[in-house]
C-alpha cells in the first residue's frame, strides 16, 4: 500500500514537472514567433526650434518631415541636421552614426564628426550628409564617443 501511494506522488510529480516544462517550451517558442514578426516603424515626428524631426523626443534626432525634398532614396546624398538632448558629460567624443538595413546585419558608417553646441532647442547639434544604398526600413545607431546615445528607425522609399 505505501509503495502504491509513492509511486502515485512521484507518478503525479512527474506530470506536473513535465506539462510545466512543455508550457514553457511553449510560450517560449510563441515569444520567438513573435519577434520575428514583429514589424519595425518609422520613429515619430516631433518639433523643436519651429522644426520637424524625426527620432525621440528629448534626446535625440534630425529635421526631416517626410516630404519628397527630405525623404531618403537610394544612394541619394541629403544635408540632415541632428540634435541631441542630454548632459554634457554624454557628449564627450565625436559623433558617429551606424545604419544597419531591416533584412541583412551589415553595418555602414553614414556619418562621423564632431558635434556643434545648442541648435534649435537642442543642447548639441551635427550637420551631415547622409545616403543610404537600398529602399526598406533602415536602424540608425547614433555613438557619441564608444557610448550608443539612441537609435532613429527610417523608411528608404523606393524611386
Amino acid at each position: 500500500m505505501v509503495k502504491r501511494i509513492l509511486v502515485l506522488i512521484i507518478s503525479i510529480i512527474i506530470s506536473f514537472t513535465t506539462v510545466g516544462c512543455s508550457n514553457v517550451a511553449n510560450n517560449n517558442d510563441d515569444i520567438n514567433s513573435e519577434n520575428e514578426h514583429q514589424v519595425v516603424k518609422e520613429s515619430p515626428l516631433f518639433e523643436s526650434g519651429g522644426y520637424t524631426l524625426i527620432g525621440e523626443e528629448g534626446r535625440l534626432g534630425f529635421i526631416y518631415d517626410d516630404s519628397e525634398s527630405l525623404r531618403f532614396y537610394p544612394n541619394k546624398t541629403q544635408k540632415y541636421m541632428w540634435h541631441f538632448w542630454g548632459d554634457d558629460e554624454e557628449f564627450n567624443g565625436n559623433l558617429k552614426v551606424t545604419a544597419t538595413n531591416e533584412k541583412e546585419e551589415e553595418k555602414i558608417t553614414v556619418v562621423e564628426g564632431g558635434l556643434g553646441g545648442a541648435h534649435n532647442g537642442a543642447d548639441r547639434h551635427a550637420p551631415s550628409n547622409m545616403s543610404l544604398p537600398k529602399s526598406g526600413m533602415w536602424k540608425l545607431d547614433a555613438y557619441i564617443g564608444d557610448k550608443l546615445f539612441g537609435t532613429v528607425f527610417v523608411k528608404v522609399h523606393k524611386e
